[in-house]
């Protein structure tokens, strides 16, 4: 994302509540994209560890040729402070990075929405929990929700954006308007639940890898690998769905019919009864030929192979050993 360099003046701040990583991670993300920044803390040692970290984060960056002015001009767009009051008044946007706590949350948004300006969105970013869970009882709930970042947001940059069934239309719009000029693609989780989409999928990796610990299958070193040079590594270019599409010819359609079963087999083996319908199939089915007609799978492989081939080159490269 290119910086909006000397019109950064004209911008409301971003206001990062909490400068642990989520917190500084943020501030470099509106920070390159020429946003002023404030980053509030009540520690003010935590500050200046954050000041030294995002000036080292900002060099590596700045190294792999990811940002495209000096570290120094993007710093200076931060503004470290103790002061709460300080930090969100006039602010466009607040970014609320407290752990994960759910009173602390509580308080901490109960804080923003009295303090804040009235028409600011306030985002939390947390993991797991809810605005409804985080902020249903305030006043100014209509303008919270729950912006979860991967982490480090400067370099997974996507982004859920979860709203709460009373949170105004207008702040969701204005708050994806906001992320994408920033350079983060958003996702719409469509209703509230818990862990959203990207830590219910991580879950679910994690969950299995346990298992096959306990069960004695593979080692922890063994399962990381598995993911790093296989199943993470093509993850980086196409996700799940794709995967499985590209991996079958006839397309995923035929890749549920032949794998299905056996995918239903292992869920029962850990007391998950989830098969997949012929309905859900259909959708999953029709979504991806949207996405991608037939015609073009053959393209679209020797895309992906392209792809992985570029990661596997800039490994080689930049990479000591594993």
């Amino acid at each position: 994302m290119a910086p909006l360099g000397n019109q950064s003046a004209k911008l409301a701040p971003v206001a990062i509540v909490g400068a642990g990583s989520i917190g500084t991670g943020w501030a470099i993300v509106f920070a390159t994209a020429g946003r002023p920044v404030r980053l509030h803390d009540t520690l003010s040692e935590r500050l200046v560890a954050a000041h030294a970290e995002i000036d080292a984060r900002l060099a590596d960056l700045q190294s792999f040729g990811l940002v495209h002015e000096p570290p120094a001009t993007i710093l200076a767009r931060i503004d470290f402070t103790t002061d709460l009051a300080r930090s969100v008044a006039g602010a466009g946007h607040v970014q609320e990075c407290a752990p994960e706590q759910l009173e602390l949350k509580r308080a901490v948004f109960a804080t923003l929405d009295a303090a804040s300006p009235a028409d600011c969105p306030i985002a939390s970013s947390s993991s797991f929990m809810t605005a409804s869970a985080l902020a249903g009882e305030l006043p100014g709930r209509q303008r919270c929700l729950v912006v979860h970042p991967g982490n480090p947001p400067y370099l997974l940059r996507v982004a859920e954006v979860v709203p709460a069934p009373f949170t105004s239309p207008a702040v969701v719009a204005r708050t994806e308007h906001l992320l994408r000029d920033a350079g983060i693609e958003t996702v719409r989780v469509r209703h509230e639940m818990e862990g959203f989409v990207f830590n219910r999928l991580q879950g679910a990796i994690l969950r299995e890898a346990y298992a096959l610990v306990q069960d004695g299958v593979a080692s922890v070193a063994d399962i990381d690998r598995l993911v790093r040079d296989g199943l993470g590594l093509r993850w980086s270019v196409v996700g799940p769905f794709e995967t499985v599409d590209l991996n079958t010819r006839g397309g995923i359609a035929v890749h549920a019919q032949r794998m299905g079963p056996a995918y239903a087999r292992m869920g029962a083996e850990r007391g998950r009864q989830e098969p997949w319908s012929a309905e859900l199939v259909a959708e999953v089915v029709a979504a991806r030929r949207e996405q991608l007609d037939l015609e073009h799978w053959a393209e679209r492989v020797a895309w992906r192979d392209r792809m992985l081939m570029a990661r596997l080159q800039a490994r080689a490269n930049v990479e000591p050993g594993k």
